[in-house]
């Protein structure tokens, strides 16, 4: 059987980088494949290197599909009592599905980086809130102002 690839230099890429002084390095980059924000769709990819980078800490909101292409991803919960999970490991190949109720989590790419697809449903358009380590909600991310983002960034 033919192995697939996602050949990543074809895509335009978005660097988020974050504020030096975080307690965990934020430092990934993402590519929108496509959306329709009236049908609430977005899909995406999230490259990781392998310099510990992270996305800021966030909780999904929509419905997400999660399938780790290439490397590594690592996730922490952050529990309500403001401690860690334990790390939970994916790899290539992995599937997850996210129903939109999950804890905010630390998420980052191996030892080596991480690319993953994520698709996302969400019928208002809210696909996650970003959250102080505190738990406490920050912002908002909907399909229409990432897709501003990354036009305006890429």
């Amino acid at each position: 059987m033919p192995q697939s690839t996602f050949d990543a230099s074809r895509h335009r890429w978005r660097k988020v980088t974050g504020d030096p002084g975080s307690s965990y390095p934020i430092h990934h980059d993402y590519t929108l494949l496509g959306w329709d924000a009236a049908g609430g769709t977005l899909d995406m990819v999230v490259r990781w290197y392998a310099d510990g980078g992270h996305c800021p800490l966030h909780r999904h909101l929509a419905i997400t599909t999660v399938l780790v292409l290439e490397g590594e991803q690592h996730l922490w919960d952050l529990r309500p009592d403001g401690t860690r999970g334990p790390e939970r490991v994916r790899r290539a190949g992995d599937y997850a599905l996210s129903t939109g109720d999950a804890l905010p989590h630390f998420e980052r790419g191996g030892p080596e980086g991480g690319l993953v697809f994520f698709g996302t449903h969400a019928r208002d358009g809210l696909l996650y809130e970003i959250v102080g380590e505190d738990g406490k909600p920050l912002a908002g991310v909907t399909i229409a102002s990432l897709v501003a983002d990354w036009q305006a960034n890429a």
